[in-house]
C-alpha cells in the first residue's frame, strides 16, 4: 500500500532536537566559551530574570527547541512558557521567562533565538499564504530547499503553519526530475523501472510540455508536478489528465497565482520560497533591568 500524499509533521523529534542544539552550541561557544560574560560577570553565577520577546506580529514556532537549548546550557534555569506552536503574537508579547544565572541565559541567548526566529518566520509565511487560500482545496507543500541539518525543523514550522510537508528526503518516495529522465532514457522508461523495483513507493514525474503530460499518464505513475508551466498550459493539462492522476504545480509561484491555480483544479502547490526565502520573526530576549 502506498503512503499518504502529502504529509504533516506533528512534532519534533527529541534526538534530533538534542543533536541540533548540541551541535550548534558548540558552535558558538568554540574552545574558549562566552569570553565577554565571563569577563565583563566572571564564574560566580549572577542571578537575573529575563523574558523572550515577541518584537512583531507573527506565528510562533520552536519553542521547544528554545526550552531544550536553555535547558542543556544550564539544568538549574527556571522557564515558564505562555504559548505553544502555532499561537499568534503580536509586539511586546511575552512569550518564555527565564530566571537564573546571567552566564546561563546569556549563553543560551542567540542559539535558542536563531531557532525561535527561524522557524517562526516560516510559519508565518505559511500562515499567511494559506489563510489566503481559505475556501479552496489546494495544498501547500514545501520541497527539500531547505538548510543542511535543519530540514526537520523548517518542515515542522512549515506544518504548524498550516501548510504540507512534500518528501522529506530521497528516500520516502521517488520524484523523476527532468535530469533522472534523461539519464534514464525518457519519461517511460524512467518510470518502468522505478516502478519495477519501488512498487510500493509513490512515484511522481516532473514534466514540463503537454506531450510529456500525456506520456506520464500512460505510466504507473501517481503524481504529474507540472514545472514551470504557464497558467494556460496547467490549465490545458488539468483537462487533460481529468483526475488520473493527483496534480502538483512548481516554479514561480506568487499567492495571487496559486488562487488562480486553485481554480483550476490542482491539487498541490510546492513552493521552495516558503523555506529558503524566509524573514525570521523578529524577537528579542531582555534582562529584567530592560523589561
Amino acid at each position: 500500500m502506498k503512503k499518504h500524499f502529502p504529509f504533516r509533521l506533528k512534532e519534533l523529534n527529541a534526538v534530533l532536537i538534542d543533536e541540533a542544539v548540541q551541535k550548534a552550541l558548540r558552535e558558538d561557544f568554540g574552545e574558549e566559551g562566552d569570553i565577554t560574560s565571563l569577563a565583563t560577570l566572571g564564574e560566580v553565577p549572577v542571578n537575573k530574570k529575563a523574558a523572550i520577546i515577541a518584537k512583531e506580529e507573527g506565528m510562533v514556532c520552536g519553542l521547544e527547541v528554545v526550552q531544550h537549548t536553555f535547558s542543556t546550557v544550564d539544568a538549574q534555569l527556571k522557564m515558564e512558557v505562555f504559548y505553544k506552536d502555532g499561537a499568534w503574537v503580536t509586539p511586546g508579547t511575552v512569550l518564555v521567562k527565564l530566571e537564573g544565572a546571567a552566564q546561563s541565559i546569556l549563553r543560551g541567548e542567540r542559539v535558542a533565538l536563531n531557532f525561535l526566529g527561524l522557524m517562526s518566520g516560516i510559519a508565518t509565511k505559511t500562515h499567511r499564504l494559506v489563510q489566503s487560500l481559505d475556501g479552496t482545496s489546494i495544498k501547500i507543500l514545501d520541497t527539500r530547499k531547505t538548510l543542511p541539518g535543519l530540514r526537520v525543523f523548517e518542515k515542522y514550522a512549515v506544518a504548524v503553519g498550516g501548510g504540507y510537508n512534500h518528501r522529506y528526503g530521497l528516500y520516502d518516495m521517488i520524484l523523476i526530475k527532468e535530469n533522472h529522465r534523461a539519464a534514464a532514457g525518457g519519461i517511460t522508461e524512467a518510470v518502468k523501472r522505478a516502478y519495477s523495483l519501488y512498487p510500493e513507493k509513490l512515484i511522481e514525474v516532473e514534466v514540463s510540455t503537454l506531450e510529456e503530460v500525456r506520456e506520464a499518464l500512460a505510466t504507473p505513475a501517481d503524481i504529474l508536478m507540472l514545472d514551470n508551466m504557464t497558467d494556460e498550459m496547467i490549465r490545458e493539462a488539468v483537462r487533460v489528465i481529468a483526475g488520473r492522476k493527483m496534480v502538483e504545480a512548481s516554479g514561480n509561484m506568487t499567492e495571487e497565482r496559486v488562487i488562480k491555480l486553485a481554480r483550476m483544479g490542482v491539487d498541490f502547490v510546492s513552493m521552495g520560497a516558503l523555506t529558503h526565502t524566509v524573514k525570521p520573526l523578529d524577537v528579542s530576549l531582555l534582562m529584567e533591568d530592560f523589561l
